[in-house]
């Protein structure tokens, strides 16, 4: 890689990535392009869809928002929509490896560009333990349904109840989709494709059901907790309304990046949006909203209208569906990982990837060991503040990204432009840091702590090893392959 040599500090950290808009070249050690529009789509659907439906869909009607449920999400989709629309320019332009970390790296410089990568990794390890967690949970509890009467050493963190000393199917489950995304992009997307077709019935056939069963006069009051509890729910079901930034981390394995990927991106959020907003509608309409169990809503709605066996089904389906969320994110942690190795910022040994499958083995193995720990031995609780801070900031620098590339390289080809620039680009900017700013302290503290090891990584070895640095012996060995 041929670089314009940089002098001085501040040229160090601002110096930006270039724009590489070839996609028939395989480089050295890259990774295999065999994912179609639908399998992308797939990814995108698979890491949106999840806990928002099956969990935070009741808690907020129960306890924020009430019928007004609805109103949260179309909130949240908004938002999270002028996000979408901002990556899905930058997925069209640059179809590389890496998503926000590589979009602030070309457009903002290094320096931002590590500090994303270096959120996303702990942010992504952590969301794929939070759902291991989840799913662990509903595990326990169908177990208890069928009269299994598990060992309670194996049910959960030390801590978290009587006798608990780890979360094993938790761990089980983090070390399984580790072992699912080393046998190859084109394997885990044809797993995902096949486990989201089922998640996407499952929830049409909830809402065709339930559809049936809706008594309009749960409706009523629409707002119990005024129009500030729709706006406070929004805040928290934000969360389920992102997936699609993780699987814009694959655009280097899609076939053609430059159109598949924003069509993905916007399919994706698209779809989720529309079942949010129809599950909701069923939900609310089946059961009064102090009724509803926060945990398990629709489970328990089904279960209140005289459907006890749909509502065990439902929680069976609710544990498939959140898998996928699982796959998703530790895609995203690994190919952020390998993107930054790649350009030198962290140990080329990490962005080494796998003679037959193509994948990045190394990382991912240690993303899974990683999101393992976290799942087996810390409480929900702590592991789920760790996940909302990055992605929020993610989102801050794509947007604020989309703007500063637009008027800075008009020229460069985009195969999607998102519509009222810089309108669009700043509502995301402005949403994402009413959230971000509305985080405990206790969050900011952790999320420093982790920034503060991950500047003095990168001053000690980034800077000086990054591709960008002419005097670097990896910059050298790339100019001699030419």
């Amino acid at each position: 890689m041929t670089t314009t040599p940089a002098h001085g500090l501040r040229a160090t950290l601002t110096r930006r990535k270039p724009i590489d808009l070839i996609e028939d070249e395989q480089p050295r050690g890259g990774l295999e392009r065999s994912l179609g529009l639908w399998q992308l789509t797939a990814i995108g659907v698979g890491g949106i869809i999840g806990a928002g439906i099956f969990t935070l869909a009741g808690t907020v009607a129960n306890q924020t928002a009430g019928p007004a449920v609805l109103i949260s999400f179309l909130i949240a989709g908004v938002a999270s929509a002028a996000a979408a629309l901002s990556y899905a320019e930058f997925a069209g332009m640059i179809p590389k490896a890496g998503s926000a970390y590589t979009y602030g790296y070309a457009s903002l410089g290094e320096l931002v560009g590590w500090f994303i990568g270096w959120d996303l990794l702990l942010e992504y390890t952590a969301i794929v333990a939070v759902v291991a967690i989840g799913v662990s949970g509903y595990f326990g509890f169908l177990m208890e349904q069928l009269g299994v009467d598990l060992p309670a050493w194996m049910l959960g963190a030390t801590g978290t109840g009587e006798g608990h000393v780890v979360d094993l199917f938790a761990v089980v489950l983090c070390l399984g989709t580790a072992f699912i995304l080393t046998r190859g992009i084109r394997n885990a997307a044809r797993f995902e494709l096949f486990v989201v077709g089922l998640k996407v019935l499952l929830v049409v056939f909830i809402i065709v059901l339930g559809v049936f069963q809706i008594n309009s006069a749960n409706y009523s009051p629409y707002f119990p907790y005024g129009i500030g509890g729709a706006f406070t729910g929004a805040a928290t079901v934000f969360f389920a309304v992102f997936g699609y930034d993780a699987m814009s981390t694959a655009a280097e394995e899609s076939k053609d990046a430059t159109k598949h990927m924003p069509k993905a991106i916007l399919l994706s959020l698209g779809i989720a949006m529309l079942l949010y907003v129809l599950a909701t509608l069923v939900l609310t309409g089946m059961q009064k909203y102090t009724e509803i169990d926060p945990t398990s809503g629709f489970s328990s709605a089904f279960a209140a209208v005289g459907m006890p066996g749909i509502a065990n089904l439902i929680a069976i389906g609710a544990i498939v569906s959140i898998v996928t969320v699982m796959v998703t994110f530790m895609l995203g942690a690994t190919r952020v990982w390998f993107s930054m190795s790649r350009d030198g910022l962290l140990s080329p040994w990490f962005a080494k990837t796998d003679a037959k499958y193509h994948v990045p083995a190394r990382v991912t193995w240690i993303v899974g060991i990683g999101s393992a720990v976290f799942a087996g031995f810390f409480p929900i609780t702590i592991v789920a503040e760790l996940t909302n801070i990055g992605i929020l900031l993610a989102f801050v620098v794509v947007c604020v990204a989309v703007i500063v590339l637009r008027y800075r390289r008009p020229e460069v080809p985009r195969t999607f432009r998102l519509p009222l620039m810089p309108v669009v680009p700043a509502i995301g900017v402005i949403f994402s840091m009413w959230l971000v700013l509305s985080l405990p302290w206790e969050t900011w503290v952790r999320f420093g702590v982790w920034l503060v090891i991950g500047l003095a990584i990168y001053w000690f070895y980034g800077r000086h090893h990054s591709l960008l640095n002419p005097r670097s012996r990896r910059a050298a060995v790339e100019d001699r392959r030419g």
